[in-house]
């Protein structure tokens, strides 16, 4: 399996007049500059100029006054001709994902999708390839003339009920998907009233970012066909979240997390999760990135809330999946449950890659497995277990991401230091509003 999607230059039999240059952010929303389909070429030999800054806005729109970057400063976005799409949602259009280089050609030191490339081939370098996939949950939901919103089911518990309504919708997403090369192994209504999740195939790494970037764009575009709205926000509705589980395996002749003489992992799958838990408060400032996150990482909502693993447990942070019988070996895998959509894929994926060759480095043996909910565990016996509590505000994350050495060293001082930067500017702006909001309610209080 590559990470490549084709061999390129398929734009020029496609029909399209316009390709968008995506490209993802330190805040992790999705940016584009749009070129015309005769340009392309240029664009790919040459680049496409942009201003440093947009690295610097944080989620808010708002831009890191205080960052790395001033005003003066271009980079160029370098399409990747192997991921052109023709998107079955706009018309005459297609898109390319993008590396971002120096004037020189170089790659840019603050660039999410190199950053990703460069621990890709450190674990090549081990003979270890890993293949990911991502679970994506998000709501559909309608704005109402008095600015109020409806969530377009109301059933919700994985009720039949709730797939009826959308149902011209999600197959409009299916189908959009599937054009694009991106295949839905699952489809079901979640929990809560109007969410919903989608779960694409296994990918190299570098693809499976790029395709969840896609499936972003794909699940907004159709969502608005169909008159409806949609959101990947973790916390976008009382009694609702919405996460982004992420699925890991790492490959050489096989899997390597598989333990062929008994149940559970392999040697190194237990010293790859050791380092994500040992790693594991820094990697929420990269995986749960916004101050939304955390209104989902609470305990016993199915999220994750505590530093712990264990074979088929929803609350722990890394879960270990039942296999197929079928496939035990293909089917072996951790994952991540404490990752959201906010996350930009590339940072996320850097991140729970780098903590993880770190105990593999570093030789560490994870903890016991936890067979309950660690929720329902007292505060007493979680600490003889050494169940921790996960960050429960960004600020914290960033406090723990800022003292993370390996963190540091996979993304590089500058990659390192703007990423902070962008996110301390955010977690600044939720609370000066905070603050301005709770001072209101005791003003109307006394």
């Amino acid at each position: 399996m590559t990470d490549t999607n084709s061999t390129g230059d398929e734009w020029m039999d496609a029909s399209v007049d316009l390709v968008r240059l995506l490209f993802v952010t330190q805040s992790g929303a999705v940016r584009t500059h749009a070129v015309e389909a005769s340009t392309v070429d240029a664009a790919v030999s040459s680049g496409v100029p942009v201003s440093e800054l947009v690295q610097t806005y944080n989620a808010l729109g708002r831009r890191d006054k205080d960052g790395r970057f001033d005003a003066a400063g271009e980079v160029r976005l370098r399409p990747d001709p192997s991921t052109f799409r023709a998107l079955p949602y706009a018309d005459r259009t297609g898109a390319m994902l993008c590396d971002i280089e120096t004037l020189d050609g170089d790659p840019w030191t603050v660039d999410p999708r190199s950053s990703l490339r460069s621990v890709k081939r450190d674990l090549e370098h081990k003979g270890l390839s890993p293949v990911i996939a991502f679970e994506s949950e998000f709501h559909l939901f309608e704005r109402l003339e008095d600015g109020e919103t409806r969530r377009v089911d109301e059933r919700g518990a994985y009720a039949t009920a709730s797939t009826r309504e959308t149902h011209e919708t999600i197959l409009g997403i299916v189908d959009a998907l599937a054009t694009q090369d991106i295949p839905v192994k699952k489809y079901y209504p979640e929990y809560a009233a109007g969410k919903h999740e989608v779960v694409t195939g296994h990918r190299p790494s570098i693809r499976a970012a790029d395709e969840h970037v896609l499936l972003r764009e794909t699940v907004e575009s159709v969502a608005r066909l169909h008159d409806y709205h949609s959101t990947f926000v973790p916390k976008p509705f009382d009694n609702s979240t919405n996460g982004c589980h992420i699925h890991i395996s790492l490959w050489d002749d096989g899997n390597v997390l598989y333990n062929p003489a008994r149940e559970g992992l392999s040697r190194i799958g237990r010293q790859f999760v050791a380092g994500v838990l040992d790693n594991a408060p820094a990697l929420c400032a990269l995986a749960a990135p916004t101050a939304n996150s955390y209104a989902r990482l609470r305990p016993q909502i199915g999220a994750a809330a505590f530093v712990c693993w264990g074979q088929e447990n929803r609350e722990a942070l890394v879960r270990i999946p039942a296999p197929d019988p079928d496939d035990s070996e293909g089917s072996t895998r951790l994952e991540f449950r404490a990752a959201d959509n906010t996350a930009n894929p590339y940072l996320a994926l850097t991140g729970l890659l780098a903590a993880g060759l770190d105990g593999i480095q570093r030789e560490l043996e994870p903890p016991e497995q936890l067979g309950v909910d660690p929720g329902s565990l007292s505060a007493s016996e979680r600490t003889r277990r050494d169940i921790d509590r996960l960050p429960r505000t960004l600020g914290q994350a960033l406090d723990a991401l800022a003292a993370n050495e390996t963190m540091r060293d996979v993304l590089g001082s500058e990659l390192f230091e703007t990423y902070l930067g962008v996110k301390r500017s955010h977690w600044e702006s939720f609370t000066r509003s905070a603050n301005s909001w709770q001072r209101d309610r005791l003003r109307r209080v006394y």
